[in-house]
């Protein structure tokens, strides 16, 4: 059991979750949203700023709760950059794949930033922190302002 655990707290998802390297609140953003997990307690909140072509130019994030939900939100801010809203959707339709089974050969270079929380799909109650953030990040981009991971 502690191996198994072991493996779903790779390094990179300890180190992301103690010390997010993007996790800072935008001080010019033009959307924001708030994720919770009742389940846990895990909650996030995004901000976007765009670029003038319509991409995401800058995302920042605050999050509380276990080091999976913070390490996805700091590794969905790398995988993220740079994108239109419906890449990101979709990006966010293949990292819930990859969630839920461990992979997604289709898009295995544009979730290479992400391929350190394939473990979770091993862990059924995890991916809900897994994907919280993912969560927030399209409530933003759909002027929504709140989501939640049920």
């Amino acid at each position: 059991m502690f191996e198994d655990l072991r493996d779903l707290y790779n390094a990179t998802i300890l180190e992301r979750g103690r010390r997010p390297r993007h996790m800072r609140r935008l001080d010019d953003f033009d959307a924001t949203a708030k994720g919770d997990n009742p389940m846990c307690g895990d909650r996030v909140q995004v901000w976007l700023k765009y670029a003038g072509d319509g991409s995401i130019a800058a995302t920042g994030f605050d999050a509380r709760g276990c080091e999976i939900s913070k390490a996805a939100a700091d590794l969905m801010v790398e995988a993220v950059a740079g994108r239109s809203a419906d890449d990101t959707k979709a990006l966010f339709a293949a990292f819930r794949t990859l969630a839920q089974t461990g992979s997604c050969p289709d898009h295995a270079a544009a979730l290479a930033p992400m391929a350190p929380l394939a473990a979770v799909h091993e862990y059924p109650s995890r991916i809900k922190c897994a994907t919280l953030p993912w969560h927030a990040l399209i409530a933003a981009l759909d002027g929504k302002g709140v989501s939640s991971s049920e």
